[in-house]
């Protein structure tokens, strides 16, 4: 039986040249950047040199990359530390209805605590509506977060004129890029980008390491109290292997992505197109303003869990939902966002496909899935007859 792997939104595996670079952090070089001796000035250059790299691969100022513990940590601090900038009960965000939880939890937390949270809609492919964005600014709105590409459809947003619009109405402007960091070009400058969220494990880095970009004009409160590390904004011991494994990452990002996001893009188009050729199927999210590797489907009368199972024993990884929810939740948040029938909504399935992807296992998953779709549409007690029948 093959094995393929197709869960590369939920994570990647580590580049082996990206763990190279590691190792010494995780062995001889094991210093705090904090003190001054010989092993803690090393681990100092590295974690300076480590954010230079960060920086100019966005555009930005050295001091404007913040390191974190992960994208979720990131989130986090971005809304809970404008709201405490701002006095809890005197703030007023806006969020898209399709955030990842790690913004929409927060902010849902925010709304219990006082603040004044709104949701800005986004049409049937995931699109923001841009009229309802620009209403709520007018009623005063100090920060905007928007995914740039939603980690369950895949849609990527117009962030360029978010931001504009944002900054229009005198707003600071966020974006959660932990999908599409490393996977398309990203101008923090160009782009109108106040504060963006990174990580290096959706782009073949190691897990427990993310970033924050945050534009030097942005006050922001402290998240974490105790020592003076990340400008004082967040303290806590450097993750010296991490961060060096987040920079080897970005420098093989910086000389990859574009080849892979070719590959890609051909290998999700073949995927979809053969998919939506099985009865009573449906494509998630934007057909063609989507991420290079985002195959997001559903399946009329299954439960999207029971398909990743069955192609699972099939060695096939998948999900049907975010990883952060797939768990927890018993329909996707996202897609009842789009507008679709709830009854609908129970039978997703997403494919992220990533760079060790091939043709063959394109081939395979066409092969795989159209039967395993018909097997459970047959035990469905939702299913019409046509379906059900034994062949």
């Amino acid at each position: 039986m093959r094995s393929i792997y197709a869960d590369n939104a939920a994570t990647t595996p580590l580049d082996p040249r990206v763990l190279e670079a590691m190792m010494p952090y995780l062995t001889t070089k094991y210093g705090n950047a904090e003190s001054l001796n010989t092993l803690g000035m090393e681990a100092k250059k590295a974690l300076d040199e480590s954010r230079a790299t960060l920086a100019k691969f966005i555009n930005a100022e050295n001091q404007e990359i913040i390191f974190t513990g992960s994208a979720t940590e990131a989130n986090n601090m971005v809304l809970k530390c404008h709201a405490f900038q701002q006095g809890v009960n005197k703030v007023h965000i806006a969020i898209s209805t399709i955030e990842h939880p790690c913004i929409h939890n927060p902010a849902s937390w925010l709304k219990k605590n006082g603040s004044s949270i709104t949701f800005i809609p986004v049409d049937s492919e995931g699109l923001l509506d841009f009229e309802y964005l620009e209403k709520v600014l007018k009623a005063g709105v100090t920060l905007v977060s928007v995914i740039h590409g939603n980690n369950e459809i895949g849609t990527i947003q117009d962030i360029k004129k978010i931001g504009k619009l944002c900054h229009e109405h005198d707003a600071y402007f966020h974006t959660d890029a932990a999908q599409t960091f490393g996977k398309i070009p990203i101008d923090v400058k160009t782009m109108n980008i106040d504060i963006m969220t990174m990580n290096a494990h959706k782009t073949y880095g190691p897990k427990g390491v993310g970033a924050l970009y945050l534009n030097k004009d942005v006050k922001m409160e402290p998240y974490l109290h105790g020592g003076e590390h990340e400008f004082g904004l967040r303290a806590g011991t450097h993750n010296i292997p991490g961060v060096v494994g987040f920079a080897k990452t970005v420098d093989l990002r910086e000389k990859e992505m574009f080849e892979e996001a070719k590959k890609l893009t051909i290998l999700r188009d073949r995927l979809i197109k053969g998919v939506l050729e099985i009865d009573e199927t449906y494509l998630n999210g934007h057909p063609k303003k989507r991420l290079a590797n985002n195959i997001n489907i559903r399946f009329l009368y299954i439960e999207g869990e029971s398909l990743v199972l069955k192609l699972d024993m099939e060695g096939i990884a998948t999900s049907s939902r975010s990883a952060c929810v797939s768990r927890t939740e018993e329909a996707s948040r996202i897609l009842l966002a789009l507008g679709i029938d709830p009854i609908e909504v129970r039978g997703p399935l997403r494919i992220s496909l990533g760079k060790n992807n091939t043709e063959e296992d394109i081939d395979y998953i066409l092969e795989v899935l159209p039967h395993s779709v018909q097997q459970l549409r047959r035990m469905s007690p939702l299913s019409p007859k046509k379906f059900r029948k034994e062949n």
